[in-house]
């Protein structure tokens, strides 16, 4: 793999780099968020992952995420954070990470991190190749990036797109709580298993909140669906 790194800490980042070479693998390093919007502007590309830290002087990690998915940008990105609440790491999800890390870690974590990342799959049956998915009054488009609700446009995060995504692609299919985060987080990440019941609260709050037929379900014990009325 060929990583770029951002951290902002001289120390930590050697020590982060020395063990990631030692596996093989190439690190470029920059300290602090501008500098990595300037690089990554002309060579994104040339990376199979973004490890970043979240605070850093001149501009946040948070920030330079959320610049990067604007730009289209589609790299994968891995948080570091010292921050343990979970709506502090929803932010760095919502601007386009795919995952965080939690300081201290130890370096095979990270390392399988970053494997997870750079092999994450797609692959769920259902209409993945339609434009408009519809499951009642509820519809996706997908080119334009939108979601209505009986003509009722609901504004989603980067975050709550794709899983209803994986919902309505699979509508009456019960989706296991494994299968969701496997999907949208790598398998065995910290996210995925933290977060997962805030998106589908946010979810339901902008979806089925003001609408007489609920559409997404729990199935206790399972998962989640969305349901056809």
């Amino acid at each position: 793999m060929h990583i770029f790194l951002v951290e902002d800490e001289p120390r930590l980042a050697r020590n982060y780099q020395r063990n990631i070479e030692e596996e093989g693998h190439t690190v470029e390093v920059v300290h602090d968020g501008k500098a990595a919007l300037d690089l990554l502007r002309t060579r994104s590309h040339a990376f199979d992952a973004i490890v970043m830290d979240v605070l850093m002087p001149h501009q946040d990690g948070i920030s330079v995420c959320h610049e990067l998915r604007e730009m289209g940008i589609q790299t994968p990105v891995l948080m570091l954070t010292a921050l343990g609440e979970t709506e502090d790491k929803v932010k760095g999800l919502d601007a386009g990470a795919d995952d965080y890390l939690t300081k201290p870690f130890s370096v095979d974590e990270l390392l399988a991190r970053l494997r997870a990342l750079v092999r994450r799959g797609h692959g769920f049956e259902g209409t993945e190749t339609a434009t408009i998915i519809r499951v009642g009054d509820l519809v996706m488009d997908l080119p334009r990036h939108q979601v209505h609700r009986d003509e009722r446009e609901i504004v989603l995060t980067p975050q709550e797109y794709r899983l209803l995504e994986i919902l309505m692609n699979n509508a009456n299919r019960v989706i296991t709580r494994q299968q969701l985060q496997e999907r949208i987080w790598p398998d065995g990440t910290e996210a995925g298993s933290n977060v997962l019941d805030t998106y589908i609260h946010y979810l339901r709050e902008k979806v089925d909140r003001d609408a007489p037929v609920k559409l997404i379900h729990t199935v206790r014990g399972i998962g989640f669906t969305v349901r056809d009325p």
